[in-house]
């Protein structure tokens, strides 16, 4: 069995526990010296998985692993993104697990579609989230209204004015911060550009996300989901810059993911002035995609 694999079969075996330890789940069989193999079974499978003893993980990665969050290990197992190249040409599939380790994105250059929603209420105030102190990649960082990805599901694949981002963005308004679809109407979602960008997280963990940016002006009903969101706040123009002084300053522990500050120092300002002028669509550049490394 490969390597590869027999590193999936422990993720999966890890993300059907969701409670408790997953290790206590998995009872682990010797077997004879000279197959070096090992023999691993689970409540949910009787009949033993044969895995290569050369296989690319420890005891301790998979520990480690175990310890994450129990929602978070799921989606990290369960969730498929949409492999593309550079061009955001899809190439395939892979786990979310797998797309966000560092390892593996320098080791095979893995790029995944994303998409970032960055939403305004009536009086033009942009609505940030601070992610949930469980979030595997960018614990307790303030960013903007929603980010997350596409998956490999066909309404989410299609590419036709970027409509699979907007389901998937309508999708994850919902799921993160409880905000019902019908205030978010997929057809009000103006995607504005694209950008490319790599970012580390910790040793382990840190994207590589081929990034929708996403503009929505609603007034919307707000009920975070607290294993995806610790905290919400509505920002004026004037809030938003003390927040990246105070970032910048390393105040009160004042920080902001990666992204978030990409298209702060890029775009938004200018962007900010057509959420007011009404003037969005003549914003958009799809064309484009910008390269931010």
């Amino acid at each position: 069995m490969s390597s590869s694999l027999t590193t999936t079969l422990f993720q999966r075996l890890l993300a059907t526990s969701s409670t408790g330890s997953p290790l206590k789940s998995l009872i682990v069989f010797k077997s004879p010296p000279s197959s070096r193999s090992l023999f691993i079974s689970h409540p949910t499978n009787p009949f033993p998985l044969r895995c290569s003893a050369a296989a690319s993980f420890t005891m301790g990665e998979v520990t480690a692993d175990s310890a994450m969050d129990a929602v978070q290990r799921r989606l990290m197992f369960e969730d498929e993104c949409i492999l593309v190249d550079e061009n955001d040409r899809v190439v395939g599939h892979e786990s979310k697990y797998n797309c966000h380790l560092m390892e593996k994105i320098e080791a095979e250059n893995l790029l995944h579609r994303a998409f970032s929603v960055f939403l305004f209420n009536s009086k033009y105030e942009l609505l940030l989230q601070q992610r949930s102190s469980t979030k595997v990649t960018f614990p307790l960082v303030w960013t903007n209204t929603c980010c997350s990805h596409p998956l490999y599901r066909e309404s989410e694949l299609i590419e036709e004015n970027a409509l699979g981002a907007r389901n998937a963005a309508q999708r994850k308004l919902l799921d993160e911060l409880g905000i019902p679809a019908e205030e978010v109407p997929v057809d009000q979602f103006i995607p504005l550009g694209r950008m490319l960008y790599k970012a580390p997280s910790d040793g382990k963990w840190g994207e590589h996300e081929l990034d929708y940016l996403l503009f929505i002006i609603r007034d919307v009903n707000v009920h975070p989901n607290p294993d995806e969101v610790a905290e919400v706040k509505y920002v004026n123009r004037e809030e938003l810059k003390e927040l990246l002084r105070k970032a910048d300053a390393g105040e009160e522990g004042m920080k902001l993911s990666p992204w978030f500050r990409l298209v702060v120092d890029n775009f938004l300002f200018k962007w900010w002035d057509h959420v007011e002028k009404g003037t969005l669509k003549d914003a958009a550049d799809m064309k484009t995609i910008h390269k931010l490394m």
